[in-house]
């Protein structure tokens, strides 16, 4: 029985954890005569894995024969892998673009994302342009926005990361513009650097970071535009950066792929998608 433990260590340890089976070929599941029987393999987007790691693990209880292998790696990795069948299903935190409209994209979650900083640190709000300005290192010191006398650390997300592409946009800001202190992989990495840095800033999934500081982790969300980061938000539809969680598939999903998807996208799991600061896909 595989298990998924969220916390604000590294996720590759999680899934490490979590990954009991090695990686074979996928597609085996739809050879077995029960569509429910047999293994699949995701990979992809960091802030889409834990969801769907939970998620299976509620699949893998009803249904023994079933196994849901998860493994991170980035949107783009769930792109190409998807693509090129070595996996079941991709992950992708963001909607499909143009050039990848010959894949399917089924939504499972809608996420937002924003703007963290350490707890402690004074400022409660900042400009889209004054972030951009900290991005791009022409804001260099937190006096300069109404903070202490410190440093600003700068953390970015690496290179493939779908959450990275989404605020460059919003942002108004070239990925090759950011001028970054620390480069990280997923969301937990953010949070924690964070947490353990009161002058550095970054951004991360809301449900990923409204999760942590429901869990004591020592860090806050700022509004965009006057717009507090919340979950709530996203749902209603004011908060302005906000993005689907997508399982995307190379074919029309059949067998295993195809349960597991519909399982995901069900009303079974809406606990589940809730728990995980997230927002129920809408039926």
């Amino acid at each position: 029985m595989m298990t998924y433990l969220r916390t604000l260590a590294p996720l590759s340890l999680a899934i490490a954890s979590l990954s009991l089976h090695s990686c074979a070929n996928p597609s085996s599941s739809t050879q077995a005569t029960d569509s429910t029987q047999g293994k699949i393999v995701l990979t992809g987007s960091s802030t889409v894995a834990p969801l769907t790691a939970e998620i299976a693990k509620r699949y893998e209880a009803e249904h023994p024969g079933a196994r849901i292998d998860v493994q991170t790696g980035g949107s783009s990795r769930g792109i190409a892998d998807a693509r090129q069948g070595t996996a079941d299903i991709g992950m992708v935190s963001r909607s499909l673009k143009n050039t990848e409209k010959d894949l399917q994209a089924f939504t499972v979650a809608n996420d937002g994302v924003s703007v963290i900083l350490h707890k402690d640190n004074p400022v409660k709000q900042l400009s889209d342009q004054q972030v951009s300005d900290i991005y791009a290192k022409k804001i260099t010191n937190w006096k300069e926005v109404g903070g202490q006398d410190a440093p600003i650390t700068v953390i970015n997300k690496a290179e493939g990361r779908s959450t990275l592409e989404l605020f460059a946009q919003y942002f108004k800001l070239e990925p090759t513009a950011i001028k970054a202190d620390v480069v990280i992989g997923d969301n937990e990495q953010g949070i924690k650097t964070v947490a353990g840095n009161p002058n550095a800033i970054s951004y991360v999934s809301i449900g990923s970071a409204e999760y942590g500081v429901t869990n004591g982790t020592p860090i806050k969300l700022l509004p965009v535009k006057g717009v507090e980061a919340s979950i709530a938000n996203v749902a209603s539809g004011k908060f302005p950066i906000s993005r689907p969680l997508n399982l995307v598939t190379k074919t029309a999903p059949t067998g295993l792929q195809k349960e597991f998807i519909e399982f995901a996208r069900s009303p079974k799991v809406k606990d589940i998608v809730q728990q995980q600061y997230f927002v129920p896909p809408s039926q």
